[in-house]
């Protein structure tokens, strides 16, 4: 009897949403396993001037915040101005940029497990609004530096550091001609140029006012939702082939 068939049913697609709705939990308000996050996010009542907006859900402890504002910090020794003076509103794209690494709990989507001696996962093609990597690139291109790559090839000798034998200093604008080829190229693809605006709900703000909230927590449901319907198919399997089974069966009844 057709009827007979319903608790089977319901079970099987219960436990294709269980594992779905699972695996968008697993990508949600979550820090990295990294040198300075802490394991789980929580409340950080004295974060540091611009890491402020991460306040009341935080991966960073106050401590690392302070770090981040000092042009040559501890947290690894990374000195921007290996150029000369880096311009200020230069800056503070570099501290929030830091900030949002640091503190964000909100980048589980991007989240990819690494091989390296400091960390043991980072972020990789995150979707940054195109209005947040403009103004980054547009407040830089008269600052200077010496490679493309920020996260690699650098001489540390000095224990912080250098621009390495064979390069030459110059404008943020040689180096990085658009704004695509400083945000993606920047940090090895940690960021990529999205085509969404502030609020679209679709791209990740480095900056936003956290008295109207945190809008990069919408932000990281809708990839994760994404992400999870994407896997799906591979969870639905079993009870498709069980459908296709006994359906013939339940025609023939």
């Amino acid at each position: 009897m057709p009827w007979k068939l319903t608790p089977l049913l319901l079970f099987l697609a219960w436990m294709a949403y269980q594992c779905s709705a699972q695996a968008r939990t697993d990508l949600l308000n979550v820090c990295m396993d990294a040198k300075h996050h802490k394991i789980k996010p929580g409340p950080e009542d004295k974060l540091h001037d611009q890491c402020i907006p991460w306040k009341k859900n935080a991966c960073c402890s106050a401590k690392v915040s302070q770090e981040l504002h000092r042009d040559t910090s501890s947290l690894y020794n990374f000195n921007w101005e290996h150029c000369g003076k880096m311009k200020p509103a230069c800056k503070r794209h570099f501290i929030q940029d830091n900030c949002l690494y640091e503190c964000s709990p909100n980048l589980g989507p991007w989240i990819q497990e690494v091989n390296q001696s400091w960390r043991k996962e980072r972020f990789l093609n995150v979707p940054l609004c195109k209005e947040d990597c403009q103004s980054w690139w547009e407040d830089c291109r008269t600052s200077y530096t010496c490679k493309t790559n920020w996260q690699k090839g650098w001489n540390w000798t000095s224990g912080s550091n250098k621009c390495p034998t064979g390069t030459t200093c110059g404008t943020f604008e040689f180096y990085f001609p658009t704004p695509a080829a400083l945000c993606e190229g920047l940090w090895s693809n940690s960021y990529k140029l999205s085509n969404y605006s502030r609020g679209s709900g679709r791209c990740i703000q480095m900056w936003f006012d956290p008295a109207q909230g945190n809008p990069n927590e919408e932000v990281a449901r809708f990839y994760a939702l994404a992400m999870s319907a994407g896997a799906m198919p591979q969870g639905i399997r079993p009870l498709l082939l069980c459908l296709a089974l006994i359906l013939p069966l339940w025609l023939h009844e």
